[in-house]
């Protein structure tokens, strides 16, 4: 049969987008369609603009600690709508990167909303597209649960958006999102309530890193309610009024609140049904270990299979799926992923948490540890501490897992994951002579 395409994509976001450029590499006619901006969450309004508010609020701290420096105190104003308006420049720099790389590629970007009509056909407007293989990569969009007053509250998406600073913000969630957003707007002088419905921050990363950063913003002046969310939202003429439960049964007020209480996949309307391609829990694609749908030629990837919702992740799988459809099947390996929270303490992390290599070698594990002062805060009034930790088989002397809390955690980290990801042992740390004075020379003198 002869179809149009040889592979359309569904969504250009990092996912989508690797493996269209991967595909047209090949020699193959591809289309992409995308109703929203090009790039995705992160271009648009994750990673990049994030970091760039990261940036921005790094400024206000050095602020606080250049007169331990010798440096004079001065009065510097913040505006917010100049900074958010010039990020936003940047954004829009790099959307026109990806649209001359398609364009480059011979890659149809195709403007609009797709939805599937047959397993090789999918609906754009008035016009129906065939195509031999089809990738679905839509992402996701953050939850907004079902609390009285919902509509009050915001999401990641509209932060992004806001014309202002708030003068009081309340965060409903202490996953990465909520915590980054906390530690940000910390810096720029608002004043901060995070909650989270578990004791500590951070579900899923290792119990230390929860800990070390959790302490870290409360030290900050960051208000930290555990156990606690949100019940009710009311307007009223003093704010927004949240009225909350769990270990914490009282009303607060704040400007602005943030729901940061996860993402769900962007797989609604799609017309999946009509492709036979089935969903598993929270609305996510199923997909086998070649991110191949329940249809044979249709493929998913990123935030929309709730893998692991990352975007280099995300890239990766795309590129591995353009192999598997084209060229030799490729699979993905998420065993060694870095992560890290962007939040003041930084925090990273690779591989296996203490819990998780408990639970998998048992009583064989052994942790090398450590905190201290860094000497960026050696002449500062203010605690800093800076947390590594290794998580070692004790058996092999592999190195299992890495975490850290500290300046250029994400840097030092994400250079550590090669050698854990080849196996590198306890000894092997041990023997590396450091660069002497960092931070991360610590890591090769853990006892």
């Amino acid at each position: 049969m002869s179809y149009n395409f040889d592979l359309f994509v569904i969504g250009a976001g990092p996912g989508g987008l690797a493996a269209a450029k991967q595909a047209a590499s090949y020699g193959k006619r591809v289309a992409i369609a995308e109703q929203e901006a090009i790039g995705g969450t992160c271009v648009n309004r994750g990673c990049i603009p994030k970091k760039l508010i990261v940036y921005a609020a790094d400024v206000a701290l050095q602020d606080q600690i250049a007169p331990s420096y010798g440096w004079s105190e001065c009065q510097r104003n913040f505006n917010w709508s100049k900074f958010i308006a010039k990020a936003y420049q940047h954004v829009e720099s790099i959307q026109k990167s990806y649209l001359e790389t398609l364009h480059k590629n011979g890659v149809e970007l195709i403007r609009d909303r797709a939805t599937f009509v047959d397993p090789h056909t999918v609906k754009i407007g008035d016009r129906k597209i065939t195509a031999d293989k089809i990738l679905i990569a839509v992402g996701g969009h953050p939850n907004k649960p079902d609390v009285p007053g919902i509509e009050y509250a915001i999401t990641s998406r509209e932060m992004f958006q806001l014309q202002q600073l708030p003068k009081k913000l309340a965060i409903v969630g202490g996953g990465y999102i909520g915590v980054e957003f906390a530690s940000m707007m910390n810096a720029f002088g608002v004043e901060v309530t995070l909650m989270d419905t578990d004791e500590l921050i951070l579900e899923g990363f290792d119990k230390d890193i929860r800990s070390s950063v959790q302490k870290g913003l409360i030290q900050r002046g960051i208000q930290f309610l555990s156990k606690t969310t949100a019940k009710e939202i009311q307007q009223s003429a003093q704010g927004l009024q949240i009225t909350l439960s769990g270990d914490t049964e009282e009303t607060i007020t704040a400007d602005t609140i943030l729901f940061a209480t996860g993402r769900v996949p962007n797989t609604k309307d799609l017309g999946l049904e009509n492709a036979g391609v089935e969903l598993g829990e929270k609305g996510a694609i199923q997909v086998d270990e070649y991110n191949r749908t329940t249809q044979d030629n249709i493929f998913a990837v990123g935030d929309c299979i709730s893998r692991v919702p990352l975007t280099p992740v995300a890239r990766t799988e795309g590129e591995a799926v353009a192999k598997t459809a084209f060229g030799k099947p490729q699979k993905v390996n998420y065993e060694y992923v870095t992560s890290a929270v962007f939040a003041r303490p930084e925090a990273a992390t690779v591989g296996m948490t203490e819990d998780a290599a408990h639970s998998k070698c048992g009583n064989a594990v052994q942790c090398y540890q450590t905190e201290f002062k860094p000497l960026l805060y050696s002449l500062v009034n203010r605690n800093e501490p800076t947390m590594m930790k290794l998580v070692v088989d004790s058996n092999t002397r592999r190195v299992l897992g890495a975490h850290m809390v500290g300046e250029h955690a994400a840097d030092i980290i994400q250079s550590l994951a090669v050698a854990i990801r080849k196996g590198i042992t306890k000894e092997d740390f041990d023997a590396t002579i450091g660069i002497h004075p960092t931070t991360g020379e610590e890591f090769l003198t853990l006892d």
